[in-house]
């Protein structure tokens, strides 16, 4: 099947840096869109699910009818990028989930909620990312989470470089999804969100 040159990325539009995604892809090269239904869902061909709150933003899914869906289509092969509570949200396993919290899978990984602490620990690092190229890129952590373990498939983008933290994984791949711990969005640095796009144009 051929992949769209300029590829339809939608956001979950539920919670989170929605407008920034939405910028940043479509400064990539894609063309933007909210999904808040599984109508909406159907006709995207690819999601970002953007940072909030991983529980809350479990219980947004569900009440908006997506829960079933999102997994069909990441099961189905469907790209998908997620920042943050995003990261979560595409984990197989969470190592502190809440009793009734569950994600939509996708990468075979375990992650940690708010690892690096509450609010008041949010901070910024430069981190060296073959992946994207060229100079540091400038990531923002608000009550990240980050990767405890990865399975064989997946593929370790960035970890930490300095610090109490240094080492902890907080970008990873596993085929057509990505995940990261911080905020790309928020920076004006939009090599991700390029990477992204051209992983869904099948050509990275």
């Amino acid at each position: 099947m051929t992949k769209p040159s300029q590829p339809t990325i939608g956001v979950l539009a539920v919670q989170g840096d929605v407008r920034e995604h939405l910028y940043a892809v479509e400064q990539a090269g894609a063309r933007g869109t909210t999904v808040r239904r599984p109508r909406e869902l159907e006709e995207v061909d690819a999601l970002i699910i953007p940072g909030g709150e991983s529980t809350t933003m479990d219980k947004l899914v569900r009440a908006f009818d997506l829960y079933d869906p999102l997994r069909a289509r990441l099961a189905a092969g469907m790209p998908a990028y997620g920042s943050c509570a995003g990261m979560i949200m595409l984990a197989d396993r969470i190592a502190d989930a809440r009793p009734d919290q569950q994600t939509l899978g996708g990468i075979d990984m375990t992650v940690r909620r708010n690892a690096f602490g509450r609010q008041v620990d949010s901070f910024e690092e430069d981190l060296h990312i073959r992946a994207i190229g060229g100079a540091p890129m400038r990531a923002v952590f608000i009550r990240a989470p980050w990767v405890e373990e990865v399975g064989e498939g997946v593929e370790v983008l960035a970890r930490v470089e300095d610090g109490p933290a240094a080492g902890r994984i907080v970008a990873v791949r596993q085929g057509s999804v990505m995940a990261t711990s911080f905020h790309p969005e928020v920076t004006g640095d939009h090599r991700f969100h390029q990477l992204f796009v051209e992983i869904v144009r099948g050509k990275a």
